[in-house]
């Protein structure tokens, strides 16, 4: 099969952070509890420049640096970004492709919420290899989801640790280098209503003045949902990771590097300990909270950054969307022998 390997990454926080004191004091959650059991010191906020496409510009741009490439040399823009979008019905993947000057490209924009990172790396490999024209796809995100979370809702304060950044990747065929070797998913439409924002969707057309005030996450079944994640949520993560592994004849006892996304801390260390891994090998995103389909990407810069990822490393990247998609792909890091 074709290779495909990462050419690029690119990752955008905006200056602003909001920090556990600030959420505590928004949610009435203790600060220490913040801190150690949401696991979040501080979180990246948007500030009012910060829309989802700026974001995901701003990323895009330092991925086509990364690559060193011409952005007229990309033929695809996939926006995998958010849905919440500067627009209602809006393509977000075209505008991004004018503003970066990829002239050449077509965009189309897609969602696996946050599994999108890892859908987008399957889907833009795809289309390489049944499309001989294709050579270089931007995928891109921006996610400020975060501005649908209320913390006077206190059924998604799962959601509280949410922040707001963007990130890229750019795809090359037979780039010869960061080869993708493999990529696994599960879904469950069980989870599909369970949280949602129902003010302003179709399902409750149209809105009313009042609707203003409830653009937010809810849970109509706290006890279902809460039973299903705990029977669900870890198996499927294991599934996805052990899947992807073995499509590049790996297993667990060959990852080098986890890029995961955040989420509380006892989980985090329930996923190293199945996985048998250290600490050393992972980036646990404290200082950013949850952004997202582009955790895996900071992780994995940060990675870079700290010395912990190294060239002929496995890197898993996981992650799940609530809706609900797991979603995981093995990655070997450095040039291909």
């Amino acid at each position: 099969m074709t290779n495909i390997g990462i050419m690029g990454l690119g990752v955008y926080t905006p200056e602003t952070f909001m920090d556990a004191s600030e959420i505590s004091a928004k949610s009435g959650i203790p600060e220490d509890v913040i801190q150690k059991k949401f696991g979040v010191e501080r979180k990246p906020v948007p500030g009012p420049e910060d829309s989802t496409s700026a974001m995901g510009i701003a990323a895009a741009k330092d991925a086509i640096e990364m690559a060193g490439i011409d952005p007229k040399d990309i033929d695809v823009v996939i926006w995998n970004g958010g849905q919440h979008k500067d627009y209602l019905n809006w393509l977000a993947g075209l505008h991004v492709a004018r503003e970066i000057g990829a002239d050449n490209a077509w965009s189309f924009d897609m969602e696996a919420m946050c599994g999108s990172m890892m859908a987008g790396m399957e889907v833009a490999r795809s289309l390489m290899i049944a499309n001989e024209n294709y050579n270089t796809v931007l995928l891109v995100s921006g996610y400020r989801n975060g501005d649908m979370v209320s913390y006077d809702v206190k059924e998604t304060s799962f959601m509280y640790d949410i922040g707001a950044g963007g990130a890229a990747m750019i795809l090359g065929k037979g780039h010869d280098a960061n080869e993708i070797l493999g990529t696994a998913f599960r879904g469950d439409g069980s989870f599909s209503t369970d949280c949602v924002v129902k003010a302003g969707g179709s399902a409750n057309w149209p809105p009313e003045p009042e609707d203003i005030h409830n653009m937010h996450f809810v849970i109509d079944d706290v006890d279902s949902f809460k039973k299903k994640l705990g029977e669900r949520t870890l198996p499927n993560f294991y599934t996805v990771i052990r899947e992807s592994l073995k499509k590049g004849g790996l297993s667990d006892n060959d990852i080098d590097y986890l890029a995961i996304l955040h989420f509380k801390r006892s989980t985090h260390d329930v996923v190293l300990k199945e996985l048998g891994l250290e600490e050393k090998q992972t980036t646990y995103l404290n200082e950013y909270g949850h952004v997202g389909q582009n955790d895996q990407i900071i992780s994995i810069l940060e990675g870079i950054k700290s010395g912990k990822i190294k060239d002929g490393d496995n890197i898993v990247m996981v992650g799940a969307g609530i809706g609900f998609v797991w979603a995981a792909a093995t990655v070997r890091w450095g040039k291909k022998k």
